[in-house]
């Protein structure tokens, strides 16, 4: 399909941090993103924290998240924005924050 799969730097810093066990689990999901970017399911609004457009992919019997973004009409790329514990939505404050410092000049 030819879906080129970007990390935002910081969730390439959230990949790195993760055990070996994990990173292959989370790599394996990464990868069959590039064959359907719609594998997650679409997030909304979260916490007040609007996530429209984000999808979520659970990896490791739903302990964790990898949030994402498809981009382009056509979706072209997928922009991984965090991976992390499904921990109190945690995850979700963490993409917001990611999204103000993306949109700051």
């Amino acid at each position: 399909m030819g879906i080129k799969i970007e990390f935002i730097p910081a969730a390439e810093e959230d990949y790195e941090t993760l055990d070996g066990a994990l990173k292959k689990e989370a790599a394996k999901k990464i990868d069959a993103l590039a064959n359907n970017p719609f594998l997650g399911k679409p997030l909304g609004n979260k916490l007040g924290i609007d996530l429209t457009g984000f999808y979520k992919l659970y990896f490791d019997k739903k302990r964790y998240r990898i949030v994402y973004r498809p981009v382009g009409d056509t979706v072209e790329i997928i922009e991984i924005f965090a991976i992390g514990k499904r921990d109190k939505e945690k995850i979700y404050k963490l993409v917001g924050h990611r999204l103000k410092k993306l949109r700051k000049p």
